[in-house]
C-alpha cells in the first residue's frame, strides 16, 4: 500500500538528500509537496497539520541550514517525524505468563476481516510457543462460527463453539475450558455489524467485563480510510480499545488511516494483515515502515522473512550442489515455491532501498513465475532430476499438463542453463553462494 505517497516522498528525499546547501524555500517547497501527499492519501487534516508545522519548525532551525550536510539532515528529521506520527515504537501485546489465561478480544464492523485477523493471531502466537483457543462468539453472521472452524483448523488451533445465540454464554464457557484444558490464550472473536449499534456494544461490554481480557483490539480495513479512524474513535470511547489491526495493508488503500490512527485515537497499530493466508500477519514496526514510505527499504523485515523461511541445512546443501553442478528442476522449483512463502513479490522488493516506488505491475510478470512452477510441476521425477532428457516429445506432453506452449517449456529450460551456467561461477565465490542463499535466491 501507500504507493503513491511513497513515489512522492521518495523523490523529495532524492532532491533534497544530496544538496550540500538547503535554504528555507527548499524547504517550504519541500513540505508543501509533502502536505499535498499527504493528503492525497487521506491522511486527517489535523494530523497533517501538526506533522507540517513541526517538520517547518525544526528543519528551518540552525542545526539544518548550517550544518555539514543539510539535505541528509533534513530526510532525518521528516524520517523522525513520521516515526512519531506512526506512533514511535513497536508496542507488543500485553500477555500473562503461560501458567494463567490472558484473554485477546476481537471486535471490529462486518467485512473488516476481524475472523480471519483472529486465526492469524492464533497462528502467530502458536508458533511463538504459546498454546492458544479460538472462541467463535460471532453468532450474528451466517456462517462465522464454520469459518473460524475452518481457519483454525489450517492453523492447528482448536475452536471453542457452542449451538447457542447467547454470545456470553460462549464466552464465559470458553474461559472456563481453556482453564481446564491449559490454554494460555483465548482469543475472542465477537459479532460485527454494518455499523456501531447499541445491541452491538452492549454484547462487547457484557462479554469484556466477564473475561477481563489484557487486550480490546478493534480490526479495521485500511482500505475505508479515514472511516477507520472515525470507527476507532467511536468503539474506543464505547469499550475502551487497547490497540488496532490493521486488514487489507497489501491493498491499494492511500494509507490515511495508518497515519492518523495513532495521532487520532491514541492506540498502537498492533499488526497489519497483508494477504489471505495465515502467514500473511505482520507486527507493526513505526520506523521500518516510516524507512519504506521514504523510499530508504525496511532491509530488517525482509532478512526475518528470509529467515522464517530457510532452513540452514538446506541453504548449505544447495550450495553443494551449485559447487558439483547437480542443481536440478526440482531444486529450482523447492527455490521458487520459497520465495512464494516469503509473501507478495512486490512487498519484498519495496523492503530495498531505493526501490520504494520505482515498481509498477507491469515490471512485475507474476505470471511467469506461476507458469514456471506449473511447467516443472508437469514433469515427472526422472525429468526433473535430468533436464537433458526432455525431448521434443515430452515438451509437448509437459506443455499440455502445465496449460502452457512448447515455447514456454523451452524458455524455461533455456533459462535454467543459464541459471546453472551463473551458479557455476558463484560456487567459484561462496561469500557471493552465501549471501544468494540467504535471500532464497537460485
Amino acid at each position: 500500500m501507500l504507493e503513491k505517497l511513497t513515489g512522492t516522498f521518495s523523490d523529495i528525499v532524492r532532491r533534497i538528500g544530496g544538496k550540500s546547501q538547503i535554504t528555507e524555500k527548499n524547504i517550504e517547497d519541500a513540505v508543501e509537496e509533502i502536505k499535498m501527499a499527504l493528503l492525497e492519501a487521506d491522511v486527517n487534516l489535523r494530523v497533517v497539520r501538526r506533522f507540517v508545522n513541526a517538520t517547518i519548525e525544526e528543519a528551518k532551525g540552525e542545526k539544518v541550514l548550517r550544518s555539514v550536510d543539510p539535505g541528509q539532515q533534513f530526510v532525518k528529521i521528516v524520517h523522525d517525524r513520521m516515526v512519531a506520527l506512526l506512533g514511535d515504537e513497536r508496542q507488543d501485546l500485553r500477555l500473562k505468563g503461560p501458567d494463567t489465561q490472558s484473554v485477546i478480544l476481537f471486535l471490529g464492523l462486518q467485512g473488516s476481516g476481524k475472523t480471519t485477523s483472529a486465526a492469524k493471531l492464533a497462528a502467530r502466537l502458536k508458533k511463538d510457543g504459546r498454546k492458544p483457543l479460538l472462541a467463535a462468539c460471532d453468532l450474528v453472521r451466517p456462517a462465522a462460527v464454520e469459518q473460524l472452524r475452518v481457519l483454525g483448523e489450517k492453523a492447528g488451533v482448536p475452536v471453542y463453539h457452542e449451538e447457542t445465540k447467547d454470545a456470553l454464554k460462549v464466552a464465559k464457557n470458553a474461559l472456563v475450558h481453556a482453564k481446564k484444558n491449559g490454554f494460555d490464550t483465548l482469543i475472542v472473536d465477537t459479532a460485527g455489524r454494518l455499523q456501531v449499534d447499541e445491541a452491538m456494544v452492549g454484547e462487547i461490554v457484557a462479554i469484556k467485563k466477564a473475561l477481563q481480557p489484557v487486550e480490546t483490539i478493534l480490526v479495521a480495513d485500511s482500505m475505508t480510510g479515514q472511516n477507520a479512524v472515525d470507527i476507532a474513535k467511536t468503539f474506543d470511547e464505547k469499550v475502551e480499545l487497547s490497540g488496532v489491526i490493521l486488514t487489507k495493508f497489501d491493498s491499494d488503500a492511500r494509507g490515511g488511516a495508518a497515519l492518523s490512527l495513532r495521532s487520532i485515537t491514541g492506540k498502537p497499530i498492533l499488526f497489519v494483515g497483508v494477504g489471505e493466508h495465515l502467514e500473511d500477519f505482520e507486527p507493526f514496526y513505526p520506523d521500518r515502515l516510516a524507512g519504506r514510505i521514504l523510499g530508504m527499504g525496511d532491509i530488517v523485515s525482509l532478512v526475518e522473512k528470509a529467515q522464517e523461511t530457510i532452513d540452514i541445512e538446506e541453504a548449505a546443501e544447495l550450495q553443494k550442489k551449485m559447487a558439483k553442478e547437480t542443481f536440478s528442476l526440482q531444486d529450482m522449483l523447492e527455490q521458487l515455491e520459497r520465495v512464494g512463502k516469503m509473501g507478495s513479490l512486490r512487498a519484498m522488493l519495496e523492503m530495498i532501498p531505493g526501490m520504494a516506488g520505482q515498481i509498477s505491475e507491469q515490471d512485475l510478470d507474476i505470471s511467469a513465475l506461476k507458469s514456471q512452477k506449473a511447467i516443472i510441476q508437469s514433469m515427472t521425477k526422472k525429468e526433473r532430476s535430468n533436464h537433458l532428457i526432455i525431448g521434443p516429445s515430452r515438451r509437448k506432453r509437459i506443455a499440455r499438463g502445465s496449460g502452457t506452449s512448447v515455447g514456454e517449456v523451452n524458455k524455461l529450460l533455456k533459462q535454467f542453463e543459464k541459471t546453472r551456467q551463473t551458479m557455476r561461477k558463484m560456487a567459484k565465490n561462496k561469500g557471493m553462494a552465501a549471501k544468494m542463499m540467504g535471500m532464497g535466491g537460485f
